[in-house]
């Protein structure tokens, strides 16, 4: 995040701009809407800004940039077309701490001004951090369409039973909970619909009915997919944002932490082999203890967390102490990373059948059977294998899988951080130390993986992604 986003009180103070043109007039129109003191300096001043002197809306000094015009001011926008100038501005304003803008010139702004979706008093901000304003405009544009001017209104309506609401409850939390129901519910929807006296007698209803005891606590046990914000589903994201406390795991990644409800608190609870946060047990008794502090818990998993999330431990405990749980499936590694990786799973062609295994067991050891692994016609997923990916490959070998079978290793899939390793059993577990690879990673096994040259479609950035070329190996495809 290269600017902070805050939204500041002008009301009353005194702005200046630097300019006379079509964009100095539109910055004075959005400096006044917000109610400030505008004072102009400019040798001349076009259309617009003529029509807001004549009405007394500004003040206009006929005059150069002089540093002594920042006296008074708490804001100030270069908006002229002399580069020569706003370098001017900005460096007076720098001196003296005063917030300054200068139109199209981020380098020599403090502060930028975004696009504004204005539904007043709520106010939404879009920008690209200059950038891209064009970019920020669209998205603007977009918002504009799906939020209704009556937000407006249902924000006025919030503002004035607040105090009401707040008299009712004497718990903040069942405050929080009152509010996210009605502003999503008949209330809301009698806003919208201009049914004022329905409105308020509604919420009065509801007050009514409503005891102001302590909230019911409650689990979310939540997959967080493998890693792409965009695989999230949409009761996942719903969650996140109504959650007083998340505990996550190390593989959600930080572009999913970050959809998380702002004022969530944040404990982590990452395992990795050999070195865990928590142990299993105080994760299962922390879930417990949070729920019966009346909190919403959003329980965050990387990937789906009925598949080696150790999930269903988590909810027998939650059940056995009568707490209330959802459990939200997500995007497994598996699918995900293999549909990003150009590998399908199965293939009439290829492969009849899929079997998913983890590479570790709790002591450390691999020792799977080996026997139904090594079978023809199937495709083998391996979550948790990079440690243990040399043993893996021998023992699939020495249970009768050909030495030259495809195999697979995936970095970071579906992230712009993506790399794929294709090679054999026999030689995977060199291309993976040669490569550095560090998890989390998902192992794939089977004739399918020879479709990964010809199906793969996700490119990610180049400039994340500096040894994207391919070498062809003769049945080794390094990316």
């Amino acid at each position: 995040m290269d600017f902070l986003p805050i939204f500041v009180n002008i009301k009353n103070r005194n702005c200046l701009v630097v300019g006379g043109g079509e964009v100095a007039a539109r910055k004075v129109a959005l400096l006044l809407r917000a109610g400030a003191r505008v004072t102009v300096i400019s040798p001349e001043l076009g259309t617009e800004l003529s029509e807001q002197l004549r009405r007394g809306d500004i003040v206009h000094r006929v005059e150069a940039f002089h540093p002594d015009h920042l006296d008074d001011a708490v804001l100030v926008i270069a908006a002229t077309d002399d580069r020569s100038v706003n370098q001017q501005v900005s460096g007076a304003a720098g001196k003296l701490r005063i917030p300054v803008n200068v139109v199209d010139n981020p380098d020599l702004c403090s502060f930028i001004m975004p696009s504004i979706v204005d539904r007043s008093p709520i106010l939404i901000a879009v920008s690209s951090g200059g950038t891209s304003p064009v970019l920020a405009r669209l998205l603007r544009a977009r918002l504009e369409t799906i939020i209704p001017e009556a937000y407006g209104r249902l924000a006025t309506y919030a503002a004035n039973l607040r105090e009401r609401v707040k008299l009712h409850f004497s718990h903040p939390e069942k405050r929080r909970m009152f509010w996210e129901r009605e502003l999503q519910g008949p209330f809301a929807e009698m806003v919208f619909a201009g049914k004022d006296q329905a409105a308020q007698d509604y919420l009065e209803r509801s007050l009514q009915s409503e005891a102001d005891d302590a909230p019911q606590g409650e689990v979310y046990l939540v997959g967080a997919g493998p890693g792409n914000p965009d695989l999230l589903t949409f009761r996942a994201m719903r969650l996140m944002q109504q959650a007083d406390v998340v505990v996550y795991d190390r593989l959600v990644s930080p572009a999913i932490l970050d959809m998380v409800r702002r004022d969530a608190s944040r404990i982590y609870a990452g395992k990795e082999r050999s070195n865990h946060t928590m142990s299993q047990e105080s994760i299962n008794d922390l879930l417990v203890r949070l729920a019966k502090e009346g909190k919403r818990v959003l329980r965050l998993k990387g990937g789906d967390p009925f598949i080696f999330g150790r999930g269903g431990e988590e909810i027998e405990t939650l059940s056995g102490h009568g707490i209330p749980f959802q459990v939200v499936p997500g995007i497994t590694a598996a699918s995900g990373v293999a549909s990003y990786a150009g590998i399908p799973l199965t293939h009439r062609d290829y492969a009849q059948s899929c079997i998913f295994v983890t590479g570790h067991l709790k002591d450390g050891s691999v020792d799977l059977d080996w026997t139904a692994l090594a079978r023809p016609h199937q495709t083998i997923v391996i979550y948790m294998g990079l440690l243990g990916l040399p043993v893996l490959c021998r023992q699939l070998i020495a249970h009768g899988l050909p030495a030259t079978m495809p195999a697979a290793i995936v970095q970071q899939g579906t992230t712009h951080q993506q790399r794929v390793l294709v090679g054999s059993l026999e030689t995977l577990p060199d291309l993976t130390v040669h490569a550095n690879l560090t998890p989390p990673t998902l192992i794939i096994v089977g004739e399918v993986v020879k479709l990964h040259q010809k199906l793969a479609w996700f490119e990610p950035g180049s400039d994340l992604y500096a040894d994207a070329t391919a070498v062809d190996k003769g049945n080794i495809i390094e990316e």
